[in-house]
């Protein structure tokens, strides 16, 4: 691993059309006024630059707001990870070794996430149950991953203070990633990549409606999520034209049904929650879960036109 030498959004007032990383990026303030005009190449690392940009700032926010900010940076870690993958080979061998440190600080990041997510689970599953057996139920779930969401957080500062050891490894990684060969890519480039994310979603989708396993339909959301984290980096670089067209309200589907996975994965023997809520918790959350599966089997295709 590279080593560095440094020592519904959930975030209130952060909008999907507000300003991220503003200022921090040399990338900031010519790509604004010039986009259309600059290399596409180098529009594409203006668009993965300023989302790790993001991921530092978020990945600094303190107290509660660490929770939304792990979610966040997550998010942006995942856009940059999905641009270097419009690049393909052109790019060259260090975009393998920049994408794989990004995946890997990601995944470090997993265990805060989720604990958020679960508690994330349980206010949307409040919000459409009113069922007066189902919410005591719920309502005392969330209790009890609220608390374990605390305890995730406290073990982290404590583990890497402030997330300082993962901020400095995402400075370097943003300076290997604007170092690589951007105005290098050509058209064919990002098309042939866009070509293939289509043509993954549909395997995926296929193969998860055949088999009905967790991992064939989890697969098959984190291919579409890429698909549309391609198309935003590409719209917003200004190369629309190229970017690929889906059900969005597909992706948003998926994801739900992925978070039921996660509370279905919290009730095993470790589970945080007591022994009668978990079983009965299971129960709940295979119905939903099912049910959700079929309302997305039965729905349009996610890639198309």
């Amino acid at each position: 691993m590279l080593q560095a030498s440094a020592s519904e959004e959930t975030a209130a007032g952060l909008k999907s059309g507000a300003p991220r990383g503003a200022g921090s990026s040399s990338d900031s303030v010519d790509d604004s006024a010039t986009a259309g005009e600059r290399p596409p190449g180098l529009r594409l690392r203006a668009f993965a630059s300023r989302e790790l940009d993001a991921a530092l700032d978020e990945l600094g926010w303190r107290g509660n707001r660490i929770h939304a900010g792990v979610h966040l940076a997550r998010k942006s870690l995942r856009r940059a990870r999905a641009t270097l993958a419009l690049g393909g080979a052109a790019l060259g061998p260090g975009a393998a070794l920049v994408d794989r440190e990004l995946r890997q600080l990601n995944r470090d990041l997993s265990t805060l996430r989720d604990a958020h997510a679960l508690v994330e689970t349980l206010d949307r599953l409040l919000r459409g149950h009113t069922d007066p057996e189902i919410r005591p139920l719920l309502m005392r779930a969330r209790r009890r991953a609220a608390a374990a969401r605390a305890q995730a957080a406290r073990q982290a500062r404590a583990e890497d203070p402030d997330l300082g050891a993962r901020r400095s490894m995402l400075k370097v990684l943003r300076a290997a990633l604007r170092a690589l060969p951007w105005a290098e890519l050509q058209s064919e480039h990002w098309r042939a990549a866009v070509a293939a994310s289509l043509d993954r979603v549909a395997q995926t989708g296929a193969r998860a409606r055949r088999s009905g396993l967790d991992e064939d339909w989890h697969d098959w959301r984190r291919r579409a999520r890429r698909l549309s984290q391609q198309q935003r980096a590409l719209k917003v670089a200004k190369l629309g034209r190229d970017a690929p067209k889906f059900d969005k309200h597909q992706i948003e589907r998926l994801g739900e049904a992925q978070d039921l996975n996660l509370l279905l994965d919290h009730c095993g023997k470790r589970s945080v929650f007591g022994k009668v809520d978990r079983t009965a918790l299971r129960r709940f959350a295979e119905a939903e879960l099912a049910g959700q599966r079929e309302r997305i089997a039965g729905g349009a295709e996610i890639a198309g036109g």
